[in-house]
């Protein structure tokens, strides 16, 4: 076994390595529980939830408010809004702005800018509304009085994992680009922070060298782009790294007009395209993927702590999930809590 294979089984079987918006030390979503006494408490309210959303219509975004619904609708709490601010912090007040005139208990949120966006989301919190976080918290937030929680992927993880797996697919060594997310955005930063140190430190002959952040909202086209200018810069070089499916659908775009069929891609997240690359085994060699079905699922069950005052953990993080051509399919199932769509099956190489 290789060091790179070697690294993946650990984290497979490991612990979060990711810390908390504040430093927070994880715990794992096994253990946001709720009684049949408090599953029948939270149903006699009839409370209603809002999901209000960074962006949305990408396959992330839709599992995650997926497991979000099935948890509330088990939990008797209807969802009277779901909104979408497609990455403008603006736009995002705007929608909590809209979405508190409907009055609901409960807001879930991806909070798209922790500055910007953070007197809309305290606005909320004096209107009594239960607030639990995905991924990013608002600057000035405390969890336990300003918010129930914050839920992510270990993304730390994630990054970790799509660095071994470059590693695993160069044979240890090579140059590799880097498309970063250059928003103020915690966990793309982590990602980022997780794929360059263990690069860094445990592949010596792996070479970054060129980076380039992206700010979106077209961040396929932005990181095509990018791409488009590494590989002309550098006519050798061997991988991309990407900092989640949607951009590296960008990169993929940018190695087929090249005729690049040799470049090796790792990005986060399990997105259709990416599945399908890899299914291929073309292109895209690895990736760390979040479950962000099961994420949904464990922001209701903190929403209904929160309803119930019930001491909520600061921060939750679900393991990171090493994927490649092999366990593609099963990992498919894993995330969506569903079977592959037929485009991914079928392009599975044998």
């Amino acid at each position: 076994m290789t060091k790179a294979q070697d690294a993946l089984k650990q984290i497979t079987t490991g612990a979060v390595l990711s810390k908390g918006p504040h430093g927070e030390t994880p715990s794992p979503a096994s253990d946001v529980k709720l009684t049949d006494d408090e599953l029948a408490r939270i149903k006699a309210m009839n409370a209603k939830a809002a999901i209000v959303m960074h962006y949305g219509g990408n396959d992330w975004s839709t599992a995650q408010i997926a497991g979000l619904k099935s948890r509330f609708a088990e939990l008797g709490i209807s969802v009277v809004a779901v909104t979408d601010a497609n990455f403008k912090p603006d736009k995002q007040v705007s929608d909590l702005e809209t979405v508190l005139t409907q009055k609901p208990n409960i807001i879930v949120s991806i909070p798209t800018d922790p500055v910007a966006t953070a007197s809309a989301y305290q606005a909320a919190t004096r209107a009594g509304v239960k607030l639990v976080f995905m991924d990013n918290v608002p600057n000035g937030m405390q969890a336990g009085s300003d918010y129930v929680s914050v839920v992510s992927a270990d993304n730390y993880g994630n990054g970790v994992v799509s660095a071994h797996e470059m590693a695993k697919a160069l044979g240890g060594k090579g140059t590799v680009g880097v498309i970063f997310h250059e928003a103020d955005f915690f966990v793309t930063k982590q990602r980022y922070d997780g794929f360059k140190t263990t690069i860094q430190k445990e592949y010596p002959d792996i070479k970054i060298v060129e980076e380039k952040g992206i700010a979106g909202p077209d961040f396929a086209g932005d990181a095509q782009a990018a791409a488009n200018a590494m590989l002309t810069k550098h006519a050798d070089l061997s991988g991309i790294w990407a900092v989640w499916d949607v951009p590296a659908e960008g990169v993929l775009a940018s190695a087929r007009a090249a005729g690049r069929q040799n470049l090796v891609i790792t990005t986060e997240d399990l997105g259709t395209n990416v599945a399908i690359a890899l299914a291929k085994d073309s292109l895209v060699k690895g990736l760390g993927a979040q479950r962000p079905f099961d994420q949904g699922v464990t922001e209701a069950n903190l929403a209904a702590y929160g309803l119930l005052g019930k001491q909520a953990p600061a921060y939750v993080a679900l393991n990171a999930l090493p994927v490649d051509h092999s366990n593609v399919l099963d990992a498919w199932q894993q995330v969506y809590h569903q079977p592959a769509p037929a485009d991914v099956v079928n392009s599975f190489k044998k």
